[in-house]
Parts: C-alpha cells; sequence; structure tokens
C-alpha cells in the first residue's frame, strides 16, 4: 500500500527538524536525485536559496517563470546570477498560442479591466508555464514567507501541494525581513535594485509599483484590487 503524502510529510518534518537550510536541501538532493526543484522570481528570498544550491553545487534544478513583462532590472538579477555561479538558470515561457489569443481578444492591458481578466493573464502568463515546469518533480522549493501577506501566515515549512500533486518545502517561511537582508549583503548576493527604490514584492512590470510608508507588503501588486485577494494562482492555499 503506497503511503500517503502526508505521513511521508510527517516522517521527513521528523527527520529534517534539527537541520539547517543547507543541510536539508542537500538531503532532498541525494534523497529525491532529479525530482527536487526551485522556482525563482530573483527575490531577496529567492536569491538566497538559489545561492545556498548553487554555492553547494546540488542536484537541484532552477527555473523561471518568464511572463515577457518582467521589470529590465529582473532580467539584469537573472543574467548577474548566471554570471555569479556560472550556471543557467531556466527559463518557462507562456504558450503563444493561448496568449495571441488573449491579447488579440482583449488587449494587452486587459487585467486592469476587471479580477477575472487579471488572473487568465496570471494563468497563462504564471500557472500554465509552472505546472510544465513542475512536471516529474517531487518537492518544489519556493521563497514564500508568512511576512508576505496573511494568506501565508497559516502555511507550513513542509506541506503538500495538492494542485501539482508534490511536496512543497518553504524554507525562509519564519524568516524576518532583516534577517533576509543581512544573508544578501554579507554573502555579497546579487539583488533586484528596484528593492532599494520601494519595491518589495516584484512580480511583472504592469502589475507592480513601489510601496508607500505604512503600507503591507502586497500593497504594490495589483494594487487595484481588494488588498485581500492578491494572489496569481501558483500559491493557491488548499
Amino acid at each position: 500500500m503506497t503511503p500517503s503524502p502526508f505521513s511521508e510529510i510527517e516522517e521527513l518534518n521528523e527527520e529534517i527538524k534539527n537541520l539547517n537550510i543547507s543541510s536539508v536541501l542537500e538531503l532532498f538532493s541525494s534523497r529525491f536525485p532529479g525530482r527536487v526543484t526551485f522556482s525563482t522570481s530573483f527575490s531577496l528570498e529567492d536569491q538566497i536559496i538559489s545561492h545556498l544550491i548553487l554555492s553547494q553545487k546540488l542536484n537541484i534544478s532552477i527555473f523561471t517563470l518568464d511572463t515577457g513583462r518582467l521589470f529590465p532590472e529582473t532580467y539584469s538579477v537573472w543574467s548577474l546570477t548566471n554570471e555569479k555561479y556560472n550556471t543557467n538558470i531556466r527559463g518557462y515561457f507562456p504558450d503563444m498560442d493561448l496568449l495571441e489569443n488573449y491579447l488579440s481578444e482583449k488587449g494587452p492591458n486587459a487585467f486592469y479591466d476587471s479580477i477575472e481578466n487579471r488572473k487568465s493573464c496570471c494563468h497563462i502568463r504564471k500557472v500554465i508555464p509552472l505546472k510544465r515546469a513542475l512536471q516529474g518533480n517531487k518537492i518544489w522549493i519556493t521563497g514564500l514567507r508568512a511576512e508576505h501577506s496573511v494568506n501565508r501566515s497559516s502555511m507550513n515549512i513542509l506541506e503538500w501541494d495538492s494542485g501539482n500533486k508534490m511536496i512543497k518545502y518553504n524554507p525562509l517561511l519564519h524568516w524576518t525581513t532583516p534577517q533576509v537582508t543581512e544573508f544578501i549583503s554579507s554573502n555579497e548576493i546579487p539583488y533586484n535594485p528596484l528593492h532599494n527604490k520601494g519595491f518589495v514584492s516584484i512580480g511583472c512590470a504592469p502589475c507592480t509599483r513601489a510601496i508607500k510608508p505604512g503600507e503591507d507588503f502586497r500593497a504594490g501588486r495589483w494594487w487595484w484590487e481588494d488588498k485581500e485577494k492578491k494572489e496569481c494562482g501558483l500559491h493557491i492555499q488548499q
């Protein structure tokens, strides 16, 4: 009888509870060779995880979702990361036919018109390419932190992603912003200069702005929508 994913997660939780992140990454890469992957958006958090993976030369693949509407600064961080660690982070792109149909029917900035249009755009540019990127993997590593949004405060370090049928590992879940920025600085890790201009959560250029003093972490993403519904579909709470 095949064990349930929840019992496997329970066992893994017990095994990693006293390990640091680097050791957990090493354990997963050796336990599930070729079946551990990390999705990076080149955020501060993601750059930390890439650093830990690439510095140890672990058997963990790294990919990014190139929506076609990223900031130029994001592409620069992508290039700098490849150069610093002598790697080639793979980009996954939207399906050409789906995107062309969306743009022809709705227009290039239709995501401003309705939540439905915006979610359709995110689905084409992010969700569908993500599913392709995750195929065949056992563990999906993310840079999610509980401070990112109220929707993520109830997440666990290890959890079952029922939508993608795999284990999700959120190693920086309980890190604070000062911890993140200190690690970036002390390890001289390349990062997006937009972070120095008030951009906290950086996604597609038309959908991201700098936040104002006192605003929450996600205020700069899809700022024209209800602040409690700001997710693109990549990390749906089950």
